[in-house]
């Protein structure tokens, strides 16, 4: 990856993330081909944190049928990483 706004693509925002802000944790969608490393830097990079845990998941799209030919489609492969601060430090596009 060249540039750290190509690793993190969004961040991801459920119930489930927001309960996790709580415990200084944030998810975010990511590149698929990123590596845990690049995940670290380009969060340091874009928000100036520093970041102590990075655990990523695949979640493979759910299937979805066309109701016209009874063909079968798919969404897209998503990976999110779940990315631990350190003490004292947040990112501020999620204090709302």
């Amino acid at each position: 990856m060249k540039d750290a706004r190509d690793v993190i693509i969004a961040p991801i925002v459920s119930e489930k993330s927001y309960a996790l802000l709580e415990q200084n944790v944030y998810t975010f969608k990511v590149h698929p081909s990123a590596s845990k490393p690049e995940i670290r830097d380009a969060v340091e990079s874009i928000f100036g944190v520093r970041v102590l845990k990075v655990n990523t998941l695949n979640r493979k799209g759910k299937r979805k049928r066309n109701r016209k030919n009874f063909t079968f489609g798919s969404r897209p492969d998503v990976k999110r990483a779940l990315i631990t601060l350190a003490e004292g430090d947040s990112i501020e596009l999620f204090d709302v």
